[in-house]
């Protein structure tokens, strides 16, 4: 396993799929992909989560698309998502990415159960007791139903295997009450909305686990590299600069608008599981022109200033 401190950027990979029925695994578009991202200098990558389409994909898939990725690369650290709203699946989930040599592992809330906040606590302890391995938990109440409140991140930030916490729960308040009562604990806080990483780094957050680092992987890390060496000028430019895009990849629901923009990039195919859809012809136009606009722009002076 590759060492991991939960400081940067780690893009959520998506899941290529073969134009089939069955629309099966393009490994060999996976393992490209994991390759271009590594050599944009990412921190880490994040197969599996929601952007992965992982709702849609068997156990065996899951483990499947793991070992392709870090199999793909040679330094970076891979974050499996392993997360269920069953505690035994998620549990098995977790045993199987830690053995097939995933670095870490991210962790989504239970969803549709909605449990109570000690349900959490006791869902993500029996996890962390059993997989050595370290475990970040991933807050996004709109998708799961539930919040995770910080009183809960906080007793959770404990365990010596709970490493991080993805936040996307929108809660700017929220998530700086995290990140300020577990200073003292060796924990990350990482944004799980890219229109929020600059603010959370302000606050004290860590780093990102972000959808638009899969399209501007080295706009993203330029980002929060001068947020985090607190170059907030430099910061700021990028993060307008990133705006429209940030923007376009959410206005249906994730991945769609990150795969078709995937396609449009030549990156791999816009194919997603049902019941998701390709992305509608309303939006499609003006994704493409987002992409254009970026795609112009030349960053190789930015990107110097930020070394120096």
């Amino acid at each position: 396993m590759t060492a991991i401190d939960f400081h940067g950027v780690y893009p959520a990979m998506c899941t290529p799929f073969h134009d089939d029925d069955d629309r099966s695994i393009d490994f060999e578009t996976l393992r490209d992909d994991a390759q271009r991202l590594e050599e944009a200098g990412v921190d880490g990558l994040v197969p599996v989560g929601s952007t992965g389409e992982s709702a849609t994909m068997t156990h065996d898939e899951h483990v499947e698309v793991v070992e392709a990725v870090i199999d793909a690369v040679d330094d970076v650290p891979v974050i499996a998502g392993t997360g269920s709203n069953n505690t035994r699946e998620a549990l098995s989930l977790s045993r199987r990415a830690a053995d097939a040599g995933a670095d870490a592992l991210l962790l989504i809330s239970p969803y549709y159960n909605k449990p109570e906040q000690q349900g959490l606590v006791d869902h993500y302890t029996t996890i962390a007791d059993e997989v050595d391995c370290p475990q970040i938990v991933y807050n996004v109440p709109s998708r799961t139903g539930r919040n995770i409140e910080p009183d809960t991140a906080v007793e959770l930030a404990s365990h010596d295997n709970i490493r991080a916490f993805k936040a996307a729960s929108g809660d700017m308040n929220q998530i700086s009450e995290i990140i300020e009562r577990t200073r003292d604990e060796e924990f990350a806080v990482l944004s799980g909305d890219d229109g929020m990483t600059l603010p959370v780094l302000s606050v004290g957050g860590h780093g990102c686990i972000s959808v638009s680092a899969n399209i501007e992987p080295e706009r993203t890390c330029a980002m929060v590299g001068a947020a985090l060496a607190e170059d907030y000028e430099r910061a700021r430019a990028i993060h307008h600069e990133l705006g429209p895009l940030f923007r376009a990849l959410f206005v249906e629901t994730n991945p769609i608008p990150v795969k078709e923009a995937m396609r449009i990039r030549g990156y791999g195919p816009a194919h997603v599981r049902s019941p998701l859809t390709r992305l509608s012809e309303e939006h499609l136009d003006d994704l493409r022109d987002v992409l254009a606009v970026l795609e112009d722009e030349d960053l190789e002076d930015e990107y110097a200033e930020i070394e120096r």
